[in-house]
This record gives C-alpha cells, sequence and structure tokens, in this order.
C-alpha cells in the first residue's frame, strides 16, 4: 500500500501546477545542507571565496588578487556575483564577509537556474514530464550537488550554458518561430558564460552547432537554425558584455592578466595536466557513474536508443550538444570532474526521454548491468564513505553516519522495485528524491562534525581565543589558501620556521604559527636572537590536498 502511495504521488509529480516551485523546493532541501556549515575547503574554493572578499573590503572591482598576489587566472564574473550576495546580505544586518557560505550561494543559484533552465527549455526538445525528470536528475546529481558547495565558477557557469543551449535548441527545431527576444536571450547567456570562465561558455554551442551543420549537410541545405539566431549582431553583444572589464584589466595589470589566463593557465590545461590533475582519455567515462549518480543508471541505458534515433531533431541536437563537449575534455590533459557538467543537460534529457518513451528500445544487457553497479556501487560507497570517514579522520565514530544504511537501502529498494514493474521513470524521480537524506546526512551531518581535515578554521578560532587580529598573525609551513580565508586577508606566509622567528622579533605582540617539520629551523634561529617563546596552542589535523598529517604550534615572544 506504501508503495503504491509513492508510485502515485511520482506519477503526479511532473503534471502538477507549478513545475518550478517543486523544483526550486528539491534544490533547497538538496542544496542547503553544509551550505553555511562546511568550511572553506582548499584549494580552488578558498583562492575563489578569498579574492572576493578582498573585493569587498578593497572596493576595487577590477583587479583579483589573494593577499597580495595577482590572481589571474579566470575573469570576473564569479567574483561579482559573490561580492554582490556579500554585499546584499550585509545590506540587511546578516554577516557574510567572513562566512564562506555567502560565497557559495552564488553557485547554489546558478545549480538552481541550471535545473531551472533546463525544465523551461527542455520542454521543447522532450517533453514536460521527460523535461521535469532531466531537471531532477540535474539538481539530483553528485556532481552538481557538490559543485554547489564550492564557491567558485562551474555551477554558474552551468547555468549559462543550460540557458544558451536551452534556446539554441528551440532555435532548431523552429527557427521560424524563434524570435529577436529569445536570440537577445541566447547571446546574454554566453555574455554572462564569458565573463564566469571566458571562451568555454561559447565554446559549447560552437562545437553543437558545427557538428549539427555537417550532420546536416549544411552546406546543402542551409542552416536555418543559425540564422534565426542573429549572429550578426549577436555575437558583438555577447564580447560587450565582457569588453569593458578585459579592457580594464588590460590597463590595471598591464597585460599580465592576458599573458597568464591565456597562456599560464588555459593553454597548460590542454597540454599538461596542471597542478597534478593529469588523467588519461576515458577518464570521464570511469568516473560517470559516480558524478552523475543517481541518474547515471539511466543515462547508460538511453545512449544506444539516443543513438538509433539521432535523425529525430530533437535527439539529433542533445547528443550534438553532449558528444563534442565530452570528446574536447576527453581530449584535454588536465582533468577534473566538474569539466564535463557543461554535458549533463543533455544527457539527462536523453535519458528522461529514453525513461518516459513507452516505445523505447532495451539496453543492451551489459549496459543495463553497468548503470546497476553505477547506482548501487556509487551508493553503497557513498555509505562506506560516510561511516569510515570519521574514525579514518578522528578515531571516532559518528551516530549519524549510521542513517546511511537505511537511507541507502530505502533508496535501492524503492528504484529497484520501479524498474521491476517496468516505471524507469518514476524510478528515476524516486532516486532524485531519496538523494536528498543520503546527500544532508553526508554534507549536513558528517563532514561537518570532523576535526582532522578542518586544520584552518581551528587555527583562526584558537588564534581569536587569544585576541590575535590577522595583521599581527604569521604562519610557516602550512600555507593552504583556507588559511587567509579563515584567519584573514592581513596574515603574513612566512617562507620557514625561521622567518617565523624574525617575525616574532619584530613586535611584541605578535604570534606565529610553525608547522611541525619547521619547529627545528624556529628553534635553531630562536636561540641565535635569543628570543624566547610561550606556546599558545597546537592544532593536529590532516592536510588533505598534500595527503599528510599536520601539527601547527602557534608561538608568541616572551618579554
Amino acid at each position: 500500500m506504501a508503495f503504491a502511495r509513492m508510485s502515485g504521488a511520482l506519477d503526479r509529480l511532473p503534471e502538477i501546477g507549478r513545475p518550478r516551485l517543486v523544483l526550486s523546493l528539491l534544490c533547497l532541501l538538496l542544496f542547503a545542507p553544509g551550505l553555511f556549515g562546511l568550511p572553506a575547503g582548499d584549494r580552488d574554493e578558498s583562492r575563489f571565496a578569498q579574492a572576493s572578499r578582498q573585493m569587498v573590503e578593497s572596493g576595487d572591482y577590477v583587479r583579483i588578487r589573494n593577499g597580495e598576489v595577482e590572481r589571474n587566472k579566470k575573469p570576473v564574473g564569479i567574483h561579482w556575483a559573490q561580492a554582490g550576495i556579500v554585499h546584499a546580505l550585509e545590506a540587511v544586518g546578516l554577516p557574510a564577509r567572513t562566512e564562506i557560505g555567502a560565497y557559495r550561494l552564488a553557485s547554489a543559484i546558478g545549480a538552481w537556474l541550471a535545473v531551472l533552465a533546463t525544465f523551461s527549455l527542455g520542454r521543447a526538445l522532450v517533453g514536460r514530464r521527460a523535461a521535469f525528470l532531466a531537471a531532477s536528475l540535474l539538481a539530483a546529481s553528485l556532481l552538481l550537488v557538490v559543485e554547489t558547495h564550492i564557491a567558485k565558477t562551474d555551477a554558474a557557469l552551468l547555468a549559462s550554458i543550460a540557458a544558451a543551449m536551452g534556446l539554441m535548441g528551440r532555435a532548431y527545431l523552429a527557427p521560424a518561430a524563434f524570435s529577436a527576444r529569445a536570440a537577445l536571450g541566447f547571446w546574454l547567456a554566453l555574455g554572462a558564460g564569458v565573463l564566469l570562465k571566458g571562451p568555454i561558455a561559447p565554446m559549447v554551442p560552437l562545437f553543437a552547432g558545427l557538428t549539427l551543420y555537417i550532420a546536416d549537410r549544411g552546406w546543402r541545405v542551409g542552416a536555418p537554425w543559425l540564422r534565426a539566431l542573429r549572429p550578426a549582431w549577436g555575437v558583438p553583444l555577447m564580447l560587450g558584455c565582457a569588453l569593458p572589464w578585459l579592457v580594464a584589466i588590460g590597463i590595471a595589470t598591464e597585460g599580465r592578466f592576458f599573458a597568464q589566463a591565456l597562456g599560464d593557465d588555459m593553454l597548460n590545461k590542454v597540454g599538461s595536466g596542471e597542478e597534478a590533475h593529469w588523467g588519461p582519455p576515458g577518464y570521464y567515462l570511469l568516473t560517470f557513474g559516480i558524478a552523475a549518480f543517481p541518474g547515471a543508471f539511466l543515462v547508460l541505458r538511453a545512449l544506444p536508443h539516443a543513438w538509433a534515433n539521432r535523425m529525430r531533431p530533437a535527439t539529433r541536437f542533445l547528443l550534438a550538444w553532449a558528444a563534442p563537449t565530452w570528446l574536447l575534455f576527453e581530449a584535454v590533459a588536465t582533468k577534473l570532474p566538474h569539466y564535463v557538467l557543461p554535458a549533463y543537460p543533455a544527457l539527462l534529457l536523453l535519458a528522461a526521454a529514453w525513461a518516459t518513451d513507452p516505445l523505447r528500445r532495451p539496453a543492451p544487457r551489459w549496459l543495463g548491468w553497468l548503470g546497476w553497479a553505477a547506482l548501487y556501487g556509487t551508493a553503497i560507497g557513498l555509505a562506506v564513505a560516510a561511516i569510515a570517514l570519521p574514525w579514518a579522520a578522528d578515531r571516532t565514530v559518528r551516530p549519524v553516519s549510521l542513517l546511511m544504511v537505511p537511507a541507502v537501502a530505502l533508496l535501492l529498494w524503492a528504484v529497484t522495485r520501479f524498474v521491476r514493474a517496468g516505471d524507469w521513470a518514476r524510478g528515476g524521480l524516486a532516486a532524485a528524491i531519496l538523494s536528498i537524506p543520503l546527500y544532508a546526512i553526508v554534507l549536513g551531518g558528517v563532514l561537518p562534525g570532523l576535526s582532522a581535515p578542518w586544520v584552518s578554521p581551528r587555527v583562526a578560532a584558537l588564534l581569536a581565543a587569544t585576541g590575535t587580529s590577522a595583521n599581527r598573525f604569521g604562519i610557516a609551513g602550512y600555507h593552504e589558501p583556507s588559511m587567509m580565508f579563515a584567519a584573514g586577508t592581513a596574515t603574513t606566509w612566512l617562507e620557514n620556521g625561521a622567518a617565523a622567528a624574525r617575525f616574532l622579533t619584530e613586535a611584541p605582540d605578535r604570534v606565529a604559527g610553525v608547522e611541525a617539520r619547521e619547529v627545528p629551523r624556529f628553534e635553531a634561529e630562536a636561540a641565535r636572537l635569543g628570543l624566547r617563546t610561550a606556546a599558545l596552542g597546537r592544532v593536529d589535523g590532516f592536510n588533505y590536498v598534500r595527503g599528510r598529517r599536520v601539527s601547527v604550534i602557534l608561538l608568541r615572544p616572551l618579554p
């Protein structure tokens, strides 16, 4: 009886009168846990948030800095969004400048807009029910939920790409009905994407357009969808969205931004595995079952059906959206899971179209087993990780972790029951909804309760307890970006333990953090200088970026 009620509720959900409100509520339940409770992560999140914080503190909204160092890697869009949110929160009396959650709100809002765009614009491609299912699975995808909890560009970039590609899909299906207003939205969405991550946003429709032109033999039949997009005035408009800032940053940095962003950052990613993020071709395929959980089990089954129906215009467009984007990032040497996120809306729309199609073709048996392995393996893996992580990090067992067992069991039972009844669509929707408790337990309960990984906030808390401000604090041996965000912009990076000793001699009220590996140098230099110190406390933890245990000792000079 309970299963029948669940089945009926899921069947009615896509037809509800306010589907966007339902999807917004789903996003809130998926994204909110841990958004403010998780400490700032290393390294990219803290770098992005710190740069935005310095914009708020300095009033300089052109240059991007971490401390005194220029960060000439990505355009300014996400920093403006984060700084704007901080100003808005502070305007209503909420403390935001030092709260990492305030900076993550830009990612969460971007993910929410991407989900709504997938539904609203995907309806023209696959229909209302399938678009609702695809949007739900996108909201619940492990990769996007993680990205909402990281204060950087990718979730916001997905919103601009999902909106642009949804509009491009409408132009492809019905070019005669595609209005100038819709074309304006397409180019403005791409302009926002350029401000967020440079050429990545326009690259997706560009490669999709080239693929469609070749597949449709556009040199013979023409490309009416291209004319419908009005590129003659659209391309200048897209470039104009970013041009004022590009001119300003070029002047402010004397051209260094372009040399470093294009040469040191982008080209290094293409030719080599930047910052040890190299991966072999096929990396994204191998990790897809985890990254796209829980919807991967539907995507894997849907791909053969989509390829067989590639002559259908909507399916053709979605394949042209996903395939070249995916292949491009597989070919790039630097690989991070979120790089292929722009292809996810297309893949999930294809999966949802298959799941809701009564004439769908069954997937090959091996793909079916692979889909089950992705669903069961990732769900069980999350449960095991949630239980094992507190023990591995802190040698403790957290009761909240044990809730993962019934949560995972319920998800797998419900999905399997629907699939055995032949209702793949309800199985996918159940997977999306029943992912809520999984993410709530991990992101809202397990991770914030750990101690060892969160070295920086514990050092900052110890500093606050002693009344030490950032301009009187320096640290040697532990230079993770989260340390500056936690302690304050004025934190001084000290080269080594000897520099820490000299730092303390320069003023009587200073405090130095010295990582255990730098203590011998500190003691040798302190002895040479005749410096006597007192320990204010010690923070032991685990630097998960470097994969090693660390100990930071806080010291102050004695008179």
